[in-house]
């Protein structure tokens, strides 16, 4: 159901947390309290913790659309008491407290409460990894507890092991700067999550499983999925590892912003072989687009360049100008199996590929007239 379903308070409330959180709030599903009303009034948000989301309902009522809405947490956080926090404040953090200077006017004021309740929980979780009978977990904490915005949550389930998930976030420099170059238009970061398995005083710990992850925006320029992790050697901790990984990606977003003045080169190289592409991706040099005429026979030659360019060679996909089925283009499956070497002048990668394409582009146009 859409959220134009909502009194119009409650909806400017909803509608301020998609539009200014960060990192993003989104939301699962919004639904009726009662079965004899017109609007709705609770949805379920899925809220950013430890490189992960947590599921919290937020329940108003329809009739009352200017009392605070009640928050109902998940069942694995059973006991999650925030209001307990409140009364050993002896009363000043209560009066801190959004709820406490609740207006239902102010569309800001959820996502404040949002945000308030997600800092006692970040707290509330901390307590419960220094709660487990796990020496190892309890020295990580200590190890790297200097760093900022580290976040950190037990993992329960009725089918797996207990866990310990630590959130770092990497690189002690504003990759925004670095980049400089590039239009982000929100800050760009590298985290790294680290589970542990909880192991008790009889069991023999285990390396913890390793995964990094970036904003979505900077996977144009530099794919952390591509990232070879540092081995974890036995007895290493966290504090460690990191800044063993912190350096490795120094070094390889480094070699990516330089394979974008590769790239960028790659580009400039298509205009005396093929002439001016037809368009290309200026910001990043990941794309470009050329129209390719061999005897009668026209395709547009797409170029897809990836990050590690030129050690990977580019991605080409022909497209048919002439034939269509049910009004698509016909296009060729990707192209990767042709002359290459990364230690080739940029001009002279373009024109080994221009000689692939002359009898290629035939082939391409026998297959487009038997599809057909």
């Amino acid at each position: 159901m859409s959220a134009g379903a909502l009194p119009p308070l409650i909806e400017a409330q909803l509608s301020y947390v998609v539009k200014h959180s960060s990192p993003a709030i989104r939301v699962d599903q919004i639904w009726s309290g009662g079965k004899n009303t017109t609007h709705c009034d609770r949805f379920t948000l899925l809220i950013p913790f430890c490189l992960d989301f947590i599921r919290w309902d937020v329940i108003y009522n329809a009739h009352s659309p200017f009392a605070a809405p009640d928050i109902i947490f998940g069942a694995e956080d059973e006991g999650f008491e925030p209001l307990s926090v409140y009364c050993e404040g002896e009363g000043e953090a209560w009066s801190k407290s959004s709820l406490s200077n609740w207006n239902s006017r102010d569309p800001s004021k959820l996502l404040s409460l949002i945000h308030e309740l997600r800092d006692i929980y970040k707290s509330y979780q901390r307590t419960r990894v220094g709660e487990l009978d796990d020496d190892r977990l309890k020295f990580e904490i200590s190890t790297i507890v200097s760093r900022e915005e580290i976040e950190v949550c037990v993992v329960t389930g009725p089918e797996r092991p207990e866990e310990v998930k630590f959130s770092v976030p990497l690189l002690d420099v504003d990759l925004n700067k670095l980049l400089h170059n590039f239009p982000w238009r929100h800050q760009q970061k590298i985290h790294v999550q680290v589970v542990f398995p909880v192991c008790r005083k009889y069991s023999a710990p285990s390396a913890p499983r390793i995964k990094l992850v970036s904003s979505p925006d900077l996977k144009t320029l530099f794919s952390v999925d591509d990232v070879k992790l540092p081995q974890w050697l036995d007895g290493m901790c966290m504090a460690e590892y990191l800044p063993i990984l912190e350096d490795d990606l120094k070094v390889q977003i480094v070699e990516a912003i330089a394979s974008v003045g590769a790239r960028r080169r790659f580009i400039e190289a298509l205009a005396p072989i093929f002439g001016r592409p037809l368009e290309a991706d200026q910001v990043f040099c990941r794309r470009a687009s050329v129209l390719a005429i061999s005897g009668i026979v026209s395709v547009l030659v797409h170029f897809h360049l990836p990050t590690q360019f030129p050690k990977q060679q580019p991605v080409l996909v022909m497209q048919s100008c002439q034939h269509f089925t049910q009004g698509v283009p016909i296009m060729s499956p990707p192209v990767s199996d042709y002359p290459w070497s990364p230690r080739w002048e940029p001009s002279q990668m373009v024109e080994r590929i221009f000689d692939f394409l002359v009898d290629e582009c035939s082939n391409f146009k026998m297959q487009c007239t038997a599809a057909i």
